[in-house]
């Protein structure tokens, strides 16, 4: 295709037009969240410039970094101009034809279908901030060029529906100018007040000039640098969403000042909550890094690590090079000193926090605690200091408790600490398991979160107890007082009866140890795995079989017990039959793992009308 010769119309792709359509023609919250969007790029744009500038020398050394913006009531327009990078015709196409995210437009229609005005914030969260202009636009004329030698400016022009057209442009300084034609509606937003208000409130931070008539409107200030005494709360909540886009303000944070061998400073925050982009596969790091005082790059994932990436903020080191890439980033033992400060840093603060007011550490750990515990089996050198941080519900408490605070609890000679895997909270409450643990007064951990399955039962020890789960097939609890075993010969011959019905779809039938109320329950074979393991495994490998259960049935219940009066009755051998199969398929159901709960409800509907015949 020839470029910079006529004007070329292109179609936006399906997706772009349907997110677009949402945008123009949806009620939107926060509707001044544009003009934050377009300055953040015109930032990024005059990164990009200086970095070069100053590690290649290239052409824009001698121009001056700003953001301008030029309002004008009469012809309702805004105008935002920046001396930065610039955009190819390539840019043009990739940029601003696509959606860079996936999940993006799946994200908002959701959000719209739920018949609430959606915030217009949440745009920006999945990088395509630019288009929230089209909420106070019929209009967008893009004006570049790009800033390398023989490059050739453009225009884009588009009015937000269908079609972009490219033409050739008359820019004559490399940069970016965007003037929207506002909507009659949105004139407001051409309103010098107005827009100065918008500038202080969310982009008070930038790192560059921001002009508005004859008046820079914002601070220039790093925030990081200064004393933390001479730092506001205000300041500092103002900052953590500028450089975040949060509007909430951040749970909390902390100011690093390190000298010496290594010498760098951080400003770091906590989120209150994570942000809805936080679970995307292709979500990035929110850490800036700076060198020097220049902007290197906003997704420094590397200087934390992963069970840490919730935590947002800027770091700024005179001791990496401007020219670094993440690649030499990896490996540098400067990035691995500041990654193994900082971590340590924020594991201090937490276990601050947890120790200092648990109910605030308590709400930390709902929104971030399945994150913090990947570290338990990915960085081994602070394994002890991050069980110390775990949470858990359990069978004693009303509110998450540590471990530490368990084995506290622990009584008599208990030397172990019991866990229950499951697939929520309300069914492992429910689960039959608990019900002999439930009767001796032994707490047992509430473990509902599908990340548990992958690390409390990889743990040995802590303080030199042992873990177990309480469906593990051998579970010593020591004699029962309050049980009341049935004879030996009368026990071996109900356990024969369920192992001649069930055959070898089962390991083993067993007197269960560990039933209270319940009749039966299925659990793993010795060497096998915690059932809520294996349900993640079938849930990932719909082929994958698993290992045989064994069968625990108590030999206590009264059903057990009129199953075993039926075999001394005659012509009974049916109903004996249909009894055990219902025993076995009611632990499968509550095992999860009933094939066909239809021949178990035909079944249950024949001994209940067996059981209410009129005689």
């Amino acid at each position: 295709m020839t470029e910079n010769t006529s004007t070329q119309q292109f179609e936006y792709k399906a997706e772009m037009q349907q997110l677009l359509h949402l945008i123009v023609n949806s009620l939107y919250t926060n509707q001044e969240i544009f003009l934050r969007e377009l300055i953040s790029n015109a930032s990024d744009a005059l990164n990009k410039a200086r970095f070069r500038q100053l590690t290649d020398h290239s052409e824009g050394n001698h121009k001056d970094l700003q953001i301008t913006i030029t309002l004008d009531k009469e012809t309702k327009t805004l105008s935002i101009e920046d001396t930065g990078i610039g955009m190819t015709h390539e840019d043009l196409i990739e940029r601003l034809g696509t959606i860079a995210s996936s999940g993006t437009l799946a994200f908002i229609e959701e959000q719209k279908a739920s018949g609430k005005p959606v915030d217009a914030g949440l745009i920006g969260q999945f990088g395509v901030g630019f288009y929230s202009a089209f909420m106070v636009a019929d209009e967008i004329v893009l004006e570049t060029l790009y800033a390398d030698e023989g490059a050739e400016p453009f225009n884009w022009t588009s009015d937000g529906t269908g079609t972009y057209a490219i033409s050739p442009g008359t820019r004559e300084d490399h940069g970016t100018k965007i003037t929207l034609h506002l909507k009659e509606e949105a004139k407001e937003f051409a309103e010098e007040t107005r827009v100065r208000s918008i500038i202080r409130k969310y982009s008070n931070f930038v790192d560059f000039p921001i002009q508005l008539g004859s008046d820079q409107v914002n601070t220039l200030k790093a925030l990081w640098k200064k004393r933390k005494e001479d730092i506001t709360e205000d300041e500092r909540n103002e900052f953590y969403k500028f450089v975040t886009g949060d509007f909430a303000e951040p749970f909390g944070h902390l100011h690093l000042q390190i000298e010496g061998l290594l010498s760098f400073e951080a400003l770091l925050f906590v989120p209150a909550q994570a942000p809805v982009s936080f679970f995307r596969e292709d979500r990035r790091s929110d850490l800036h890094l700076y060198c020097s005082g220049v902007f290197v790059r906003d997704d420094a994932e590397e200087l934390l690590p992963d069970y840490l990436h919730f935590v947002r903020g800027v770091v700024d080191t005179d001791d990496l090079p401007l020219n670094v890439s993440r690649e030499v980033t990896q490996n540098s033992p400067v990035a691995q000193r500041i990654r193994s400060t900082l971590t340590g840093k924020l594991l201090g603060l937490l276990k601050e926090w947890a120790t200092d007011d648990g109910e605030r550490y308590e709400k930390f750990f709902l929104n971030f605690g399945p994150v913090l515990k990947t570290g338990l089996w990915s960085d081994m050198s602070r394994h002890d200091e991050l069980l110390e941080l775990m949470r858990y519900p359990s069978t004693n408490s009303e509110n998450l408790t540590s471990l530490h605070d368990y084995v506290e609890r622990m009584t008599g000679d208990q030397e172990t600490i019991y866990y229950l895997l499951a697939d929520s909270l309300e069914s492992a409450r429910k689960s039959p398991h608990l019900e002999v643990f439930a009767r001796k007064g032994i707490e047992v951990l509430l473990l509902p979160d599908p990340i548990d399955a992958l690390t409390l039962p990889n743990v040995q020890k802590f303080e030199e107890k042992s873990f177990a789960s309480v469906t593990a097939a051998e579970l010593d609890l020591g004699e029962d007082e309050e049980s009341e075993p049935l004879p030996g010969d009368d026990r071996d011959a109900l356990l024969s009866l369920f192992r001649l019905q069930l055959g070898d779809r089962i390991q083993d039938v067993v007197a269960s140890k560990r039933l209270v109320d319940s009749a039966a329950t299925l659990v793993a074979a010795k060497d096998g795995l915690d059932p809520q393991l294996e349900r993640m495994m079938k849930s990932m490998n719909p082929d994958y079989e698993g290992m045989k259960k064994v069968l625990e049935i108590n030999v206590e219940h009264p059903l057990m017990q009129n199953i075993l009066a039926l075999k001394s009755s005659e012509n009974q051998d049916t109903l004996i039959e249909e009894a055990i199969e219902q025993v076995y398929e009611g632990a499968l159901l509550l095992d999860g793992n009933l094939a066909e709960p239809s021949a178990f409800v035909e079944r249950m509907t024949r001994i209940l009308v067996d059981a209410t015949r009129t005689q």
